[in-house]
């Protein structure tokens, strides 16, 4: 059958697991339920067994757990022997999906993610009631409000609008802002910073016309034919005279890094251009803006933090910020339940694991003012859940922060 080897190939990222447990404490969905099926290594257990046919792909627990994964991959950079859990579980839920197929609610939404003429009026729409502000007086705990209150913190904190970098010459070459889906409806104001912030650290900023989005969730979720015919898409879109393509989403950067084992060579030099938009300013310094008093918490993607091992970059671009006092809580490498669509798919578990993140955040003294996370989910994640416990405080992509440290610092001009 097409694809076993490659199925066999994920498999073979979890030969190395000896059973010794040192993920389960990396692990927020065996912390929120203290069930070993929950946990990696009893994930690995069944997954073994889903390849050795001695499970079958409709096993009703088995289904159950292996979807239950967030896929936050917070198991790995803990594990002494270097298991892949993460192709693992790729294997594993692509064997489900043409086994078993995807349930009716995955299949609707992917299948909106894979058109833009679907996504792109969805969203904008969604940008449009935001606009209103009845998102943000609706925001509570419920299912319905608790998705209120996620739309209502995809909204700027600060206004974004007429402000232009001087004329600079570019020195530290070409980029191309890879724009996705939700940023490029949702986080528009984010691509502005972003282009801002390159700009001003001598960076050439280029648009690129045709590309889709990443296939991400297609790939999360086992659909590995749609996340090939997107990633194509996107490598023959970028076919540019662009030194970098930048991404200011960490779910997005991990996989567009990662096309080389979704498409194989064709894949290769595209991901070798991919850089996270804090691995380019990192590079360029960068740049010190104006002081911007301000408590912050960073929170780290997930897939930055564990998937493209992108850790000191993010927090080199807020050192450049004066007078920012920036904290590390105890959780901040922790999954915060978003996981792509997983929250729309899990709500139950992701407001499980979410709750445990927004309680450090309550607890941390002095009160912040602000989490800095670079992923649209995590924005929305735990913003919503901030919001839903009545806690006064704001969520903002890092850019965002260099970006009005710079307007601060007198560095941009006015339209």
């Amino acid at each position: 059958m097409a694809g076993e080897p490659l199925i066999r190939s994920g498999y073979a990222a979890l030969d190395p697991c000896v059973h010794c447990g040192f993920c389960l404490p990396a692990c927020p969905t065996y912390l929120a339920t203290g069930d070993e099926s929950d946990s990696p290594r009893g994930r690995i257990v069944l997954m073994r067994a889903l390849e050795r046919g001695e499970l079958a792909a409709d096993d009703p627990a088995l289904v159950e757990h292996l979807d239950a994964c967030l896929g936050c991959r917070g198991c790995e950079p803990v594990c002494p022997s270097g298991v892949g859990y993460g192709r693992g579980l790729e294997a594993a839920r692509e064997q489900l999906a043409r086994t078993t197929g995807l349930g009716a609610r995955a299949r609707a939404i992917l299948t909106v993610f894979r058109r833009a003429a679907l996504w792109r009026p969805i969203f904008t729409l969604a940008r449009m009631l935001r606009g209103t502000g009845l998102p943000a007086r609706l925001a509570g705990t419920s299912d319905t409000s608790f998705a209120f209150g996620m739309l209502a913190a995809s909204a700027p904190v600060r206004p974004t609008a007429g402000r232009s970098v001087p004329d600079t010459i570019p020195h530290r070459g070409t980029v191309a802002i890879f724009r996705g889906c939700v940023m490029d409806t949702l986080f528009r104001h984010v691509h502005e910073a972003t282009q801002r912030t390159l700009a001003a650290n001598g960076y050439r900023v280029i648009e690129v016309p045709g590309q889709v989005c990443c296939g991400a969730l297609h790939e999360h979720a086992g659909d590995r034919a749609d996340a090939e015919a997107l990633a194509r898409r996107n490598i023959a879109a970028f076919a540019t005279e662009a030194d970098f393509i930048v991404v200011n989403s960490a779910g997005c950067g991990a996989l567009l890094k990662d096309y080389a084992h979704l498409v194989g060579s064709d894949g290769v030099a595209f991901a070798a251009r991919v850089r996270d938009v804090s691995e380019l300013l990192a590079a360029a310094g960068p740049r010190v803006g104006g002081a911007l008093p301000l408590d912050v918490a960073y929170d780290a993607p997930c897939h930055l933090q564990h998937a493209q091992r992108v850790h000191a970059e993010p927090l080199a671009v807020l050192a450049a910020i004066p007078e920012l006092r920036l904290r590390l809580l105890p959780g901040h490498d922790k999954c915060c339940g978003s996981a792509g669509v997983y929250s729309m798919l899990h709500p139950a578990m992701a407001r499980s694991v979410l709750d445990m993140k927004i309680a450090e955040l309550a607890a941390a003294l002095p009160r912040l003012s602000l989490v800095a996370t670079g992923n649209p989910g995590c924005l929305m994640q735990i913003g919503g859940g901030l919001r839903a416990a009545g806690l006064p405080i704001e969520v903002a992509h890092p850019v965002e922060l260099l970006d009005w440290s710079y307007q601060a610092g007198g560095m941009y001009n006015r339209d």
